[in-house]
């Protein structure tokens, strides 16, 4: 990726300047804890049911000691190689480890020192040194000095975590808390974090694997325990403020915000055609449109025409029936957009969030709704996020069955999806899929942003078209009077379908409908149109302004009514490798007019779904009330019949 206007170059002769300090570092050094535990302190508290530390082991083959090694004293060179069993050679993967935590810190200190003198600290170092520093800015360089401590822990933190991710296996490994959080100075630091460092590996890295897991779970859990600290510390507008790259790693400093390696997701599913997907005319355009939307994205300036423009679709809901084609949808979708991404040569990760991602412990389930949520938006990667069946997955706030972890869950995706930090930079979109959308949050379900109704075939030729592709070939029944596929044509299926919402559906917001139009005859401005959505929200008080910013980004997303050319897709260097000004442009000129009757249509349509939600809520409620009534009436028949006995 090229350079974008805002970063700086951080250059390699900046980040060799340092490389013997960090060799010194990861050699050994003695550092006194001062908040973290000691070495004494037996390993079992810090992790249940984990082995106790390793020892330490010379580095000259065949040389056996029985040194101790006292208290404090930090020696990661010693205590990576260490870490699978007697083996008297160095692993790959462990020189790989000790390569990134050397690189890691160099990194580290180099934009540390570059902070420092943008910021003053620099000259208040030298000051200092001499003696001459005014007493009247002690308390700043203080804060400075406190700074550039939390700038060389994040920066170290975010490093490391960067340059082993593609050594990541499947194992991972928890590390609890970071403790020794030093803020002294940026050198300091670094020796309480390495120290920190040290006992983690020797308290939980038994193997290759399970030491790289250690030290990338420690590089996370450092920045989080940095960047909650940044947030009330002063003097770092200098670090925020600026992004740096390094060109040999293509790794990017932006603050307080982790970078990651843009890797893209092995997919193992069954991918869908177009053509695999009967009905659901509406459900798979948008899906079809989207997934070319998506590749708009321009990585250098990380934004999306799409997203600046208006009408591009962040998070959807897709509801129906079971049986009726949600996850077909989804295999169509991600098949589009991984066929995409490898054609222009981008990264695509996709990821489902499951029930598997409950937990009974108490704040995890929320821990692994935040690691798919930021997986997905990653800036350097095209992400397509999926929560099936988020009925059962995203408690109801109110309802007394969901437990504590679904309710985590629900926090953290309203928070995500429409919360006050949420960035839409059009790379990423999330799609929620529910056969019973009414049991979901009515506060959670207004944050997707387009409504897919899945309702599966329709029409007598939709069927036929099924049961053909579903027979497959070895048979020989003919096909009679029909033309396969013919009813599928997406354009002439789509136009029918928006026309069928010229008028709602749903018999309660029918009835609201026609009162309004008995009213005020046609709705054909804006004030009528108005007057119509505040008839809708006195039938339905859940109708919130959330619900009029919804119908008004689907309304610009039928102004963006148009599919991408495929050659686009197939030939990059027609429009995906085009700068962002360019792409924009050739957006723009594609760009259709609003119309009336596309702004009733989208009302009908959200208004719809959610007068069929409520519809559907309110019946289960009643249903459960009847059943509970039905149940004490019996009860106390019994009672009464017993006690006669």
């Amino acid at each position: 990726m090229s350079q974008t206007s805002d970063q700086m170059e951080l250059r390699e002769e900046d980040i060799a300047s340092h490389i013997a300090m960090a060799q010194s570092l990861i050699e050994g050094f003695d550092h006194a804890p001062r908040i973290g535990k000691t070495a004494e302190a037996p390993a079992a508290e810090r992790s249940s049911g984990i082995g106790t530390r390793r020892r330490f082991r010379s580095t000259t083959p065949g040389l056996v000691t029985k040194r101790r090694v006292p208290t404090g004293a930090v020696q990661l060179i010693a205590r990576v190689e260490g870490a699978d069993g007697d083996d008297a050679l160095m692993s790959p993967l462990q020189a790989t480890v000790l390569h990134a935590l050397r690189r890691a810190i160099a990194i580290s200190l180099a934009i540390s020192e570059n902070v420092a003198e943008h910021s003053g600290l620099g000259d208040l170092k030298r000051a200092n040194l001499e003696g001459s520093l005014p007493a009247a800015r002690k308390t700043e360089f203080s804060e400075l000095l406190a700074a550039d401590a939390l700038v060389t822990l994040y920066v170290f933190g975010n490093a490391t975590a960067y340059l082993l991710s593609q050594h990541m296996s499947e194992i991972n490994v928890e590390v609890g808390e970071v403790d020794e959080v030093l803020t002294d100075n940026g050198q300091t630091a670094l020796h309480g974090a390495l120290w920190e460092l040290d006992h983690d590996i020797a308290t939980h890295a038994t193997d290759d694997a399970r030491l790289v897991g250690t030290v990338c779970a420690f590089a996370e859990a450092l920045m989080e325990k940095v960047a909650l600290r940044a947030t009330t510390a002063p003097r770092l507008e200098a670090f925020a403020a600026a992004a740096w790259h390094v060109e040999a790693d293509d790794f990017t400093v932006r603050g307080f915000t982790p970078a990651s390696a843009a890797k893209s997701t092995k997919l193992t599913m069954t991918f869908k055609k177009p053509n695999e997907v009967v009905g659901n005319h509406i459900a798979k355009y948008q899906s079809m449109k989207l997934a070319k939307m998506l590749m708009a994205y321009d990585f250098d300036r990380r934004l999306n025409p799409f997203a600046d423009l208006g009408g591009f679709i962040f998070t959807f809901m897709g509801d129906g029936a079971p049986g009726t084609g949600k996850t077909t949808l989804i295999q169509m979708m991600a098949g589009l957009i991984s066929e995409y991404c490898d054609n222009a040569g981008f990264p695509f990760r996709y990821q489902n969030l499951s029930t598997d991602n409950i937990d009974s412990y108490q704040g995890k389930s929320g821990q692994n709704a935040k690691a798919f949520i930021n997986n997905i938006i990653d800036p350097s990667v095209i992400g397509f996020g999926t929560i099936d069946d988020i009925d059962q997955l995203a408690g109801k706030r109110g309802d007394r069955q969901s437990s504590a972890g679904q309710l985590e869950i629900t926090a953290v995706l309203m928070e995500s999806f429409a919360g006050a930090n949420t960035v839409v930079r059009g790379n990423c979109t999330f799609g929620m899929f529910s056969n019973y959308p009414e049991n979901v949050d009515d506060a959670l379900r207004q944050r997707a942003g387009a409504r897919f109704l899945v309702d599966g075939p329709q029409t007598r030729d939709d069927y036929v078209d099924i049961l053909y592709l579903l027979m497959g070939k070895n048979h020989d029944i003919p096909l009679g009077d029909h033309t396969v596929f013919e009813a599928q044509a997406i354009k002439k299926a789509v136009a029918a379908s928006f026309a069928g919402h010229a008028k709602p559906h749903e018999a309660g917001l029918l009835e609201v409908y026609n009162a309004v139009q008995a009213e005020i005859g046609a709705l054909d401005t804006i004030n009528k149109l108005g007057t119509y959505l505040k008839a809708i929200q006195e039938a339905d008080p859940r109708f919130t302004g959330r619900a009029i910013k919804n119908i008004t980004d689907a309304v610009k997303v039928r102004a963006m009514d148009f599919e991408l050319p495929d050659e686009w897709m197939e030939q990059p260097d027609l429009f995906l490798f085009k700068d962002y000004d360019t792409k924009k442009a050739m957006i723009e000129d594609m760009r259709q007019p609003i119309t009336v009757e596309m702004v009733v249509q989208e009302i009908n349509r959200y208004a719809d779904s959610e007068f069929r939600y409520a519809d559907k809520s309110d019946e289960v409620a009643i249903e459960n009330m009847v059943r509970d009534f039905e149940r004490n009436e019996e009860a106390k028949k019994r009672y009464l019949g017993s006690e006669h006995g």
